[in-house]
């Protein structure tokens, strides 16, 4: 009865990885990837816009 014990926290953790995998898969895409993919590029530009903000130096 030992090894049930060594085994059973491994199969918990892969099934809940497994679920987690699967609900990330299901949400990509669909109705609201164009909202993400805004939001996303909006922080890629603040991030671009502060670091050559930063690389200019006041004259």
């Amino acid at each position: 009865m030992d090894y049930v014990s060594a085994l059973l926290p491994p199969a918990v953790m892969a099934v809940f990885f497994i679920g987690v995998i699967r609900v990330i898969v299901k949400t990509q895409g669909g109705a609201n990837k164009a909202k993400e993919d805004a939001a996303v590029d909006a922080a890629l530009a603040r991030v671009e816009g502060t670091r050559q903000a930063s690389a200019t130096p006041d004259s």
